[in-house]
């Protein structure tokens, strides 16, 4: 079926006369979730208010003596069919062995330049085209003297308003911009009668229109020059009380009570290959401007708020922030990211921005989302205001799932199942092979082919890409009949690599080639990102062939013989390339090679490849483009690292974000709002790893909060409330019944009747049967017994002469030498049989900690430090910190074993500081400087079972410590490094 692109409506009524009773002055109060201002726009890119319902949207200026709408209908492109020489991207003719040269070539030199590969295999563009402006719709009220001016824009209804006095009058104009009735609405109301009167009239950059005017309707017609796209557009305007004249192309209204005001849009594209053309849309303007015009003011605002908010109310997030009485361009260039209630207002009005415009720039019925939204007015937008795909495009609709705004991923959904048709004629052009294709970029008539940009032509991995959120869509919902619908757009994305897979000479692996890492480097085999997009498709098309009871035996070949593109290189970094060039001093916006992390899941906190993601993400920096902080956010977030993460987002706030809170590349680039809303939402929950993990990534600058209506995989509803950054209640309310597994230190599970649930745990992993609505509560002590307290030590042991050791914590867990080795010079030896042990103690949980210790390390094996767990326990039962045979220190506790990059030195005392913070970081210093360190859960350490502490042995007697050791202590808290050398005074005070 065609999807006849829809039209634009300003709906046009009569409303009641003044119009600034309480409702009306009740938006004036300010909130947290409204952008204002205390003047009008006089740029479109920095100041203007966007308003838009997916297909339609239009920026507010709020002038006085003249208001400016700029307005747009997302199928207003030029290029296309019925443009000269329109190719859709592909080759105009053959060129057999092109790829298979280059291939060889690379196979012999192992790289290529960009404009090398770009002589061969690109193509420079014909009719490719860009997103145009409608035009501007002006209101002239010819008033002057202005005061108590606002202008703003309500996130929690949708509407933009202007008001102002002038004359003793006070002026009203209120905008929304319908879904339900496809309408944008305007209406102008003054606090005297017969005191509304402007003239409205419309101006476009082009000249390829007639504009005629009768009865108070505006027409708008025309043709685009080129590809001969026909447009319509209407204007229809009703006054209450008294007059309206037609005067040439313009509509005046003089001494009305009130006025409303109708714009209509419309093209004659449809999404359908090849033409790309549908009906003229003049009969759909028509029937638009008069069923709104005939609902009136009231009922079109009632559908528009109950829609929008149906959407918007699903997820509120309280940071602590205030309400901040300043405007909201003050707000922005004062934001520090410190801990003032004005920055933490700003970051939670983001995130909620974020949000406001993916529905208001993607519904279904329409266009995705590209790279401005919906806005844009120019005739020639920076890069067309098209649809990049090797990043951008996807980046828009990451917030969409874990934010519960899934209806919005309906345009993309149905723009890459529209692809497949153009994407296979060029895999069967250009490389002879089953499946589609689609590469850098793309328009709305299916450009699937290459342009001759050297350094963005190539891209034949954005299909697999684009397929991630088919099957995320299905992963987050659970709807199977879904992905029946989209299995064989991704099944067909797979066959294209099953035929396309180059074997590597080097070592036999099947490999992406030629494969380029986006706009980064030379061409070579094997990229990283290549990679691993391409074992991400793979895997998740074997996963839904099993849901869907499918067999897909080529596809899984295919998958054991991929280079998985996951390598440490020579300083520790996770390689950009197949082979070692990335360089320590590359800050490149772009971080292709971190796919894994985000947004794939193949990569998991605390292994050797999130710490080498860690190391490629500190050298490349925290600046870059709007877009790249936005996706750093992110990545820190997956790695835990929630300090990192508002780092990222201070850093996108302070320098990549406009006085309209629009991000900036520069120039406008909405993707870095969207990937900022998901990496706030990232911090807060997680849930790739089929384990639903609350607040995984909470910053210090936020340590007390809530989120509600966060979604996670699984089709699961979530609230966190939390306190000194940790979960301190979670509430799921699952969309169907299956088991869940919730990462969470918290013990006390209950269902909505108030019964306990019964539940296994395993770690800081618990899990449990779920039941279809119902609604499940994690509170309680965190874990099967109380936190330890973290104003004073847990155990603080001083030997200094005998054989017992006094605690100096004030716990009483006194230590009992054994086989002591005597003393010298105040400090106990350690003989090798020689340990120190308490009686049966509970430690608590710990949810940070910090491990300290004057030792000096001799023998060999593996040396036990700090010991209360049970032999051969993985980490989920208390804690063990030991010397390896290679001198490393290793740490067994919060669910894993982790052996540290930090080498101890024996043979001498040192001063050994071991921390754990509550993001599982591990951090090792040794006399004040750090070592090294490693990444283990985020449950903290389960100090719950009653058992000996020890220190040098053991529960069982063995794996002791030679050499000698003064002061130990174990301290409830991550010491910050500051604090480190000030150990013993914190733990002795």
């Amino acid at each position: 079926m065609r999807l006849l692109m829809s039209a634009v409506l300003l709906a046009a009524t009569l409303v009641a006369a003044g119009g600034t009773g309480p409702a009306a002055r009740a938006a004036a109060v300010p909130d947290n979730q409204t952008l204002w201002y205390e003047q009008p726009a006089t740029d479109w890119e920095t100041q203007s208010l966007p308003i838009g319902n997916g297909a339609l949207g239009a920026t507010v200026f709020g002038g006085v003596a003249t208001e400016q709408l700029q307005v747009n209908e997302k199928t207003l492109w030029t290029g296309g069919p019925g443009s000269p020489g329109y190719d859709f991207g592909n080759w105009r003719s053959p060129r057999p062995g092109a790829i298979s040269d280059v291939k060889a070539q690379i196979d012999r030199d192992t790289r290529m330049t960009p404009e090398a590969v770009a002589a061969r295999l690109g193509q420079g563009k014909t009719g490719f085209g860009s997103y145009q402006t409608f035009g501007d719709v002006w209101l002239d009220t010819g008033h002057g003297g202005a005061t108590g001016y606002r202008r703003e824009l309500s996130l929690t209804e949708a509407i933009a308003r202007v008001r102002y006095t002038s004359g003793g009058v006070e002026y009203t104009r209120e905008y929304f911009a319908s879904f339900p009735g496809n309408v944008i609405v305007g209406r102008l109301t003054a606090s005297q009668p017969g005191r509304v009167s402007f003239t409205l009239r419309t101006t476009s950059p082009r000249d390829d229109r007639q504009v005629s005017v009768s009865n108070g309707r505006l027409r708008i017609r025309g043709a685009l020059a080129g590809n001969g796209m026909r447009f319509e557009g209407q204007i229809q305007v009703l006054a209450s009380g008294g007059s309206r004249s037609d005067v040439g192309d313009r509509v005046t209204v003089s001494g009305a009570d009130s006025a409303t005001f109708v714009m209509s849009m419309g093209t004659d594209y449809a999404d359908a290959h090849p033409s790309y053309r549908g009906a003229d849309p003049q009969a759909r303007v028509t029937a638009a401007v008069d069923q709104a015009a005939a609902r009136g003011f009231d009922a079109l605002k009632q559908a528009h708020l109950a829609d929008y908010r149906a959407l918007n109310d699903r997820v509120r997030l309280d940071l602590g922030q205030g309400t901040p009485q300043v405007p909201t361009d003050r707000l922005r260039s004062a934001y520090t990211g410190g801990a003032g209630a004005d920055d933490r207002a700003l970051e939670a009005l983001f995130f909620a921005y974020g949000r406001y415009l993916l529905v208001s720039s993607s519904r279904s019925g329409s266009l995705p989302a590209n790279l401005q939204g919906v806005w844009n007015n120019s005739t020639d937008p920076p890069w067309s205001a098209d649809y990049h795909v090797n990043i951008n495009l996807q980046m828009n609709y990451w917030p969409a799932e874990q934010t519960a705004l899934p209806e919005t991923v309906a345009p993309l959904t149905r723009y890459v199942q529209q692809m497949v048709a153009p994407g296979r004629r060029t895999a069967q052009e250009m490389f002879g092979s089953r499946g589609w294709v689609v590469h850098n970029e793309t328009n709305p008539f299916g450009f699937t082919g290459v342009h001759n940009w050297a350094t963005s032509f190539w891209f034949p991995e954005a299909a697999a890409w684009l397929c991630r959120h088919l099957y995320e869509r299905y992963r987050f919902s659970g709807d199977r009949a879904f992905l029946q619908s989209v299995y064989p757009v991704m099944r067909e994305a797979a066959l294209f690599w099953v035929d396309n897979l180059h074997t590597d000479p080097r070592d036999g692996r099947k490999v992406v080639s030629p494969s380029y890492s986006p706009e980064h480097g030379d061409f070579s085999a094997g990229a990283a990102m290549s990679q691993q997009i391409v074992a991400d498709l793979f895997g998740n098309v074997l996963a839904a062939a099993a849901v869907l009871g499918a067999d897909e035996p080529e596809v899984r070949q295919a998958l054991a013989a991929l280079d998985p593109g996951l390598r440490v290189g020579s300083w520790g970094q996770l390689q950009e390339w197949k082979a070692d060039w990335d360089s320590r001093t590359d800050d490149h916006r772009h971080v292709s090679h971190l796919y894994a992390l985000h947004p794939g899941d193949a990569i998991q906190p605390g292994t050797a490849f999130a710490q080498a993601a860690k190391v490629s993400l500190t050298a490349r920096g925290d600046g870059g483009t709007g877009w790249s902080k936005a996706w750093k956010i992110n990545f820190w977030a997956r790695l835990l690292d929630g300090d990192h993460a508002h780092k990222m987002l201070s850093e996108q706030l302070r320098t990549s974000t406009l006085a309209n809170l629009w991000d900036t590349h520069p120039p406008f680039q909405i993707d870095g709002n969207f990937g900022a809303t998901s990496g706030v939402a990232e911090m807060l929950l997680q849930s790739q790893h089929g384990v639903i993990h609350p607040a995984p990534a909470v910053p210090a600058a936020w340590p007390a909060g809530s989120v509600t209506g966060l979604r996670a995989r699984g089709n699961v509803a979530v609230d966190v409330t939390w306190r000194n950054r940790a979960a301190e209640r979670v509430t799921l309310r699952p969309g169907g019944p299956g088991t869940l597994r919730v990462r969470t230190p918290l013990a006390v599970l209950k269902d909505d009747s108030g019964a306990a649930v019964p539940y296994t745990r395993a770690g800081d992993t618990l899990t449990f049967t779920a039941q279809a609505g119902r609604t499940y509560t994690l509170t309680g002590s965190p874990g099967p017994c109380a936190t330890a307290p973290a104003d004073r030590p847990v155990v603080a042991w001083d030997p200094v002469s005998g054989a017992t050791v006094t605690d100096s914590s004030g716990n009483g867990r006194t230590a009992t030498i054994v086989s002591s080795g005597g003393y010298s010079g105040g400090t106990l030896l350690l003989n090798g049989s020689t340990y120190l042990t308490n009686a049966p103690t509970t430690l608590g949980l710990l949810p940070e900690a910090t491990f300290a210790a004057q030792v000096r390390i001799a023998g060999s094996g593996y040396r036990r430090l700090f010991d209360s767990q049970p032999s051969g326990n993985p980490g989920d039962d208390g804690i063990i910190l030991d010397v390896t045979p290679s001198g490393h220190l290793r740490f067994i506790g919060a669910g894993r074993n982790i052996t540290t990059d930090a080498a101890l030195p024996a043979g001498r005392l040192i001063e050994l500081v071991v921390t754990l913070g509550r993001t599982g970081v591990i951090t090792v210093y040794v006399d004040g400087a750090r070592a090294g360190g490693g990444q283990t859960g985020t449950g903290g350490i389960m100090g719950c079972a009653t058992r000996p502490l020890r220190f040098a042995a053991d529960q069982d007697g063995w794996q002791r410590l030679s050499g000698a050791v003064d002061r130990m202590a174990i301290l409830a808290r991550a010491l910050p490094a500051a604090d480190v050398p000030r150990w013993k005074e914190i733990a002795f005070p």
